[in-house]
């Protein structure tokens, strides 16, 4: 919408990774550029991004290492011990320029996958995919749960990887 503010830097990652942090490149290209943008564009509206940012395996398990260890010889990924992500409940793999991140991460819940849509306007992003029939399940202080009209659950994120908005989609 008109008059829409830029979301602050400073608000930590969904990936565990504070302000000031060091994020390591990790970037996955996959998006087009909505026609509808160039028009807003010349309207002048303002628009934002969003675009696949990584693939989150919940696991329901006592032990995360053991999941990671699984997990890094199933994708060939290590799990990097190094990474600001790896902590707690979490443990990243290792990744390659222009591919997903992904992470581990302990959880309550069964055990399963979900991706993450990363954005530099949380509101806007939720409001778009409310329209196309997403709902949210949930509202926390960094991301935002929501649940697809299919029953899939995903979440929306504050920008996480270097690089953005490069391979995002532009929505008016």
């Amino acid at each position: 919408a008109k008059g829409r503010e830029a979301p602050p830097a400073s608000r930590p990652f969904h990936l565990g990774v504070a302000p000031g942090e060091e994020v390591r490149p990790s970037t996955f290209a996959a998006a087009h550029i909505s026609i509808g943008a160039v028009e807003a564009t010349e309207r002048g509206e303002l628009m934002h991004h969003s675009r696949l940012c990584a693939v989150l395996i919940d696991c329901n398990t006592s032990d995360i290492d053991e999941a990671a260890r699984f997990w890094s010889e199933a994708l060939g990924r290590a799990v990097d011990f190094d990474h600001p992500g790896t902590r707690g409940h979490y443990r990243m793999l290792a990744a390659q320029p222009d591919e997903p991140i992904v992470q581990l991460q302990r959880v309550e819940h069964e055990s399963r996958v979900h991706i993450d849509i990363e954005t530099d306007d949380i509101p806007a992003e939720v409001a778009r995919l409310e329209g196309l029939g997403a709902k949210v399940v949930d509202r926390l202080e960094r991301w935002v749960v929501m649940q697809a009209p299919t029953g899939q659950r995903f979440c929306v994120v504050r920008v996480q990887r270097p690089g953005f908005p490069k391979n995002a989609t532009r929505w008016p």
